[in-house]
């Protein structure tokens, strides 16, 4: 299967969207871009010190995968961003309107326990409790799906390519 959708992989930090953006980019047939490489070193700064970022901050990071997504328009890709609000959302929709989202979902602690199991990333485990406090699931008018992170990467994949295969009907 491939899509000329730009599938926006989201949720809050340690959900495994560095993992399983690649492998459904691979599944669909289309490139994956890592959406913490568009962050400028300002905010990768601030969060690293466990500060947490506003919408100011996110604004430049937001554009800079929507003009991303807005190249792929008609062609698919798979980007990684938190995209938490629903303001954000429409943002990236609003530079690439064709944007689907692929919602990854998991409980507190699952989600605790993989982020303190990751090495070498910049995000704290003690910026999670502000990410799930800024989460806006997705809303009925949004095209996207939501996915249970629980299994593994590769059971994870199979989920949400389903799923988006299920949304190109």
């Amino acid at each position: 299967m491939s899509t000329t959708h730009v599938v926006v992989v989201m949720g809050v930090a340690g959900t495994g969207k560095t993992t399983i953006g690649p492998l459904v980019a691979a599944a669909l047939n289309v490139p994956y871009a890592e959406g913490d490489d568009f962050h400028p070193p300002e905010n990768v700064a601030k969060m690293s010190a466990g500060t947490p970022l506003d919408d100011a901050d996110r604004l430049p990071w937001l554009d800079a995968i929507g003009a991303w997504a807005h190249g792929r328009a008609g062609q698919g890709g798979v980007v990684a961003s938190s995209a938490l609000k629903r303001a954000y959302r429409d943002r990236l929709r609003d530079a690439a309107p064709d944007t689907v989202f692929l919602h990854l979902t998991g409980d507190r602690p699952l989600i605790e326990r993989r982020m303190a199991e990751r090495k070498g990333h910049f995000m704290p485990t003690a910026l999670l409790d502000s990410q799930f406090a800024t989460l806006q699931p997705l809303e009925d008018d949004e095209t996207g799906v939501s996915v249970d992170v629980s299994g593994t990467p590769e059971e994870i994949t199979e989920r949400a390519v389903a799923a988006l295969r299920r949304l190109e009907r």
